[in-house]
C-alpha cells in the first residue's frame, strides 16, 4: 500500500509539468490568435523583446528576417499607434490580447497623463517604445506588464538586457 501511494504521487509530480506545459500551449496560442486582431505584423515573423529599466523599460519588435521590408513597416505603424493610444490612456490592444487581468495593466489605466513617459523610435528591423516613470508603482506595472508579455508571447518574444540596442534607423 506504501508503494502505491509513493508510485501514485511520483506520478503526480511527474506529470505536473505536462499538464503545465499544455496549459502554457493552449493560452500562447490563444494569444496568438488574439494577437492577430491587434497587431499588422505576422507575430511569427518577429521578436518582441521587453528591457527592463530602473525608471520603466524598453519595447521593441523587430522583423526576425531584417530584409523583410513589408513585416518592418508593419511592426513601425503599429508601434506608432500603440504609443499614441497609450498616451491617451488606451490600453485596449494588450488588454484584448492579454486580458483584463494582465499583471500591471489596472495600474498603467490609472496612470494620469504624464505620469509615464513615451519614446518611439525606428531601429534596425522595427521599432521601439521607451517608457519612463519616476512613480515607483508605475515601474513595477510595466516591468509586470512586460513578463506577462514574454510568457504570453514565448517563443515569439524575450526579456532583453539594459545593454543591448542596435543604432536606430531612420
Amino acid at each position: 500500500m506504501k508503494t502505491s501511494i509513493v508510485s501514485f504521487l511520483l506520478s503526480l509530480l511527474l506529470a505536473a509539468p505536462l499538464v503545465a506545459f499544455g496549459a502554457d500551449a493552449e493560452r500562447r496560442a490563444e494569444v496568438a490568435k488574439l494577437g492577430a486582431d491587434v497587431m499588422p505584423f505576422d507575430l511569427k515573423a518577429t521578436t518582441h523583446i521587453f528591457t527592463k529599466t530602473k525608471n520603466g523599460g524598453t519595447q521593441r519588435v523587430v522583423a526576425k528576417d531584417l530584409a523583410d521590408a513589408q513585416q518592418v513597416k508593419l511592426v513601425r505603424a503599429h508601434l506608432t499607434e500603440i504609443k499614441a493610444q497609450f498616451e491617451r490612456g488606451d490600453f485596449s490592444g494588450p488588454t484584448h490580447i492579454h486580458g483584463q487581468q494582465m499583471p500591471g495593466l489596472e495600474a498603467l489605466r490609472a496612470a494620469k497623463p504624464g505620469q509615464i513617459a513615451m519614446a518611439y523610435q525606428q531601429v534596425t528591423g522595427g521599432a521601439e517604445i521607451t517608457y519612463k516613470t519616476t512613480n515607483v508603482k508605475l515601474v513595477v506595472a510595466l516591468h509586470q506588464w512586460f513578463d506577462a508579455q514574454v510568457s504570453d508571447h514565448g517563443a515569439d518574444a524575450m526579456a532583453g538586457h539594459q545593454h543591448h540596442h542596435s543604432e536606430v534607423k531612420q
